[in-house]
C-alpha cells in the first residue's frame, strides 16, 4: 500500500462506508492516485468483526462521544449521539441490519425534490452492483456485489416469537423487507459473510489495500479544504502532531457523513455567512444549506424483563459467554452469529394504506445500546419503533474554529406535531406486540414504562422521556437545485469547482428504512459520474 502520497488525484476525506466505496472503485483505474483520510483507527478489534459485538458499540473508543443539544420537544435532554470513528464508519459498529429504503422514497428525491437522476429505476443498479445476497436474486438483489448479505443462521426463539406475535396482531409476515413489497414482519437480513461482520472496509478495501495508487491513512483529521479562486487544491489535516498538506489534482471528496461532512465544510469556509463570520473563519462561499436539514429517525425502547433466561442476556454470565466464545471459535456459530437485533416490522400508524410509516427493531435482549436501561434479572427484551419519514429537521454548527471542537448537533426531534403522534402510535403497537400470546408467554412484566402506560398521552410523554437517535442522520448537505440544496445532482457542491459531496448528507430527504445500504448506493453511483461512466 502506497502510504507516502501527498499528492493525488483524489483526496476522500472519511473513510466510513462511502468513503470505502469510492476508494474502491476510484482505484480501479491505475493512473488515478487516491488517497483516503481517515480521523479514526483501523478496525483491528475483535468485536467490530464478531455479529452479536455490535452491543459493545454504540459507545466507547470506535465513537465520537457526541451528544445533541438540549432537546426542547424532548424534556430538554442531551441524547448521546454515536457516531463511528473507525475505519468503515457506521458500517463497522452498527447492527448489520440490511435494509434500503422504499421505492417511494427515491421517485420522491427525483420528482419533487429536484434529484433528476436518482428514481429508483436509476438507482436499482447501484443497490444491485453492491449486494452480495446468499439467498435472494432476481430483479431486487444482486448477488455478485462486494457487500455480503445473508439471512441469521439461528435466531433467537424470542426472535422468532416476536415474529409470530406480530402476525396476531394483525402484521403479516415478510421474508424479504427489499423486494416488492415492504411492509410485513420477519427477521431481518444482515450485512454478514462467513459468520463476520462485512462492513464496507471488510467488503470494499481489505480485498484492494495493496493497490499501489492507493494510500488509506487512518488516525488522520481533516482540518480544511483549501481553495485557489473557486476550485478545492489541497486539503490540511492533522497526524499525531503534525500538520500536513495534500495537494488535489482533479477532486475533493467530502465523505464524513452527516455530521462531519458539514463540519469540515464550514471549517473550509463553506456554509452559512453570518455562522461563519461569528467564529472568524473566512468566508469562501456563502452556502446557505450546509449544516441545515438534519433529519433523524427518532427511536422510541419499550424494555419488557423474560420469566427465564431466554434472551441473549444469558450470555452475559461467565460461563455462558465462554460457552458462546468456544462454540463460535470452533464451529462459527451459536449466539455470538446474533446482531442482537434479529426481528422487525414496517408498519402503518393509522391502519394499512399507502406505504409504511413506522419501522420496528427487536433485540433479543435488554441495555444492549447506550440509554436503553437493563433488567434487573438480567434476561429481557427491547422492541424500538420510529417514524419513518419525520417531519421535524435541525442542523449541525461550529462550537468553534478548532478542528479539535465537536459540533453543535440539533436534531430538533419531535419538533413537528405528527412526528410526536406517530411516535406514540408507534409506542402504542409496541406494547400491543408484546401483549400477544407468542411473545407474552416469555415476558415476566413490562419494565419501561411499567405496566401501567395505557394512553396516548402515556405513549407520547414516553417517546418525549426516552427516545433517542437510531443513527440515521441525514440531509445537511441536501442535493437538489432550490435555495437550501449544496450539491447539484451530480454530487456537485453548488457554485464550486473540484469538490464533490458523496454520502449520507447528500441525501434531500431522509429515506424509510435504515440508510447505511442507501449511503452505499450514493457512492457507488457517485463513482460512477466522477469516472464519466453514468
Amino acid at each position: 500500500m502506497a502510504t507516502g502520497m501527498q499528492e493525488c488525484d483524489f483526496a476522500i476525506l472519511g473513510g466510513g462506508s462511502a468513503g470505502c466505496v469510492l476508494a474502491n472503485r476510484l482505484s480501479e483505474d491505475p493512473d488515478a492516485e487516491v488517497v483516503v483520510l481517515e480521523a479514526g483507527g483501523k478496525d483491528s478489534n475483535r468485536f467490530i468483526h464478531i455479529p452479536v459485538g455490535f452491543a459493545k458499540m454504540t459507545s466507547g473508543p470506535f465513537t465520537w462521544g457526541y451528544k445533541t443539544v438540549p432537546q426542547k420537544h424532548a424534556n430538554d435532554r442531551e441524547i448521546p449521539y454515536a457516531q463511528a470513528r473507525v475505519i468503515g464508519g457506521g458500517s463497522s459498529i452498527n447492527a448489520e441490519i440490511f435494509t434500503r429504503g422504499n421505492p417511494i422514497d427515491f421517485n420522491r428525491w427525483a420528482s419533487e425534490e429536484g434529484c433528476e437522476g436518482w428514481s429508483f429505476k436509476d438507482v436499482r443498479q447501484y443497490f444491485r452492483r453492491s449486494e452480495g445476497n446468499t439467498k435472494f436474486s432476481g430483479e431486487w438483489h444482486g448477488t455478485d456485489g462486494p457487500l455480503g448479505v445473508s439471512d441469521i443462521p439461528d435466531p433467537q426463539p424470542v426472535s422468532l416469537a416476536f415474529v409470530q406475535a406480530c402476525q396476531e396482531f394483525g402484521i403479516p409476515h415478510n421474508s424479504d423487507f427489499n423486494g416488492e413489497v415492504q411492509q410485513g414482519s420477519g427477521i431481518y437480513q444482515t450485512t454478514i459473510r462467513n459468520a463476520r461482520r462485512c462492513s464496507a472496509a471488510v467488503a470494499y478495501l481489505r480485498p484492494i489495500a495493496s493497490r499501489r495508487n492507493l494510500a488509506i491513512k487512518t488516525d488522520c483529521l481533516a482540518h480544511r479544504i483549501l481553495f485557489e479562486g473557486g476550485r478545492a487544491a489541497a486539503v490540511q489535516y492533522s497526524s499525531g502532531s503534525e500538520l500536513l498538506t495534500l495537494r488535489v489534482r482533479r477532486e475533493v471528496l467530502v465523505a464524513s457523513g452527516a455530521i462531519g461532512t458539514p463540519k469540515i465544510m464550514m471549517l473550509s469556509g463553506i456554509g452559512p455567512a453570518d455562522h461563519l463570520k461569528s467564529l472568524g473563519i473566512d468566508v469562501v462561499h456563502d452556502l446557505p444549506g450546509v449544516g441545515s436539514n438534519l433529519n433523524d429517525h427518532f427511536g422510541i425502547d419499550i424494555v419488557a424483563e423474560l420469566n427465564a433466561p431466554d434472551s441473549l442476556d444469558k450470555y452475559n454470565k461467565l460461563h455462558w459467554m465462554l460457552w458462546a466464545g468456544l462454540q463460535y471459535t470452533l464451529f462459527k456459530s451459536g449466539p455470538a452469529t446474533s446482531n442482537v437485533v434479529e426481528g422487525g416490522a414496517f408498519w402503518f400508524s393509522g391502519g394499512p394504506r399507502g406505504e409504511p410509516d413506522l419501522q420496528f427493531h427487536f433485540l433479543a435482549g435488554a441495555g444492549a445500546e447506550e440509554g436503553v436501561p437493563s433488567v434487573p434479572s438480567g434476561s429481557g427484551i427491547t422492541l424500538n419503533s420510529y417514524t419513518l419519514r419525520p417531519k421535524s429537521r435541525g442542523t449541525v454548527r461550529l462550537r468553534s474554529n478548532d478542528p479539535t471542537d465537536l459540533p453543535l448537533i440539533d436534531p430538533n426531534f419531535l419538533a413537528d406535531p405528527e412526528d410526536l403522534e406517530t411516535s406514540a402510535e408507534g409506542v402504542r403497537i409496541s406494547y400491543e406486540i408484546f401483549n400477544q400470546p407468542s411473545l407474552r408467554k416469555y415476558i415476566k412484566r413490562m419494565h419501561l414504562p411499567g405496566d401501567g402506560v395505557k394512553s396516548m398521552e402515556d405513549f407520547r410523554n414516553h417517546a418525549m422521556a426516552y427516545g433517542r437517535t437510531s443513527y440515521h442522520p441525514t440531509c445537511t448537505c441536501k442535493m437538489g437545485v432550490d435555495y437550501m440544496s449544496v450539491v447539484d445532482p451530480n454530487l456537485r457542491v453548488q457554485g464550486l469547482e473540484g469538490i464533490r459531496i458523496c454520502d449520507s448528507s447528500t441525501m434531500p430527504s431522509l429515506i424509510g428504512s435504515n440508510t447505511n445500504a442507501t449511503t452505499i448506493m450514493i457512492a457507488e453511483k457517485a463513482s460512477d459520474m466522477i469516472r464519466g461512466n453514468r
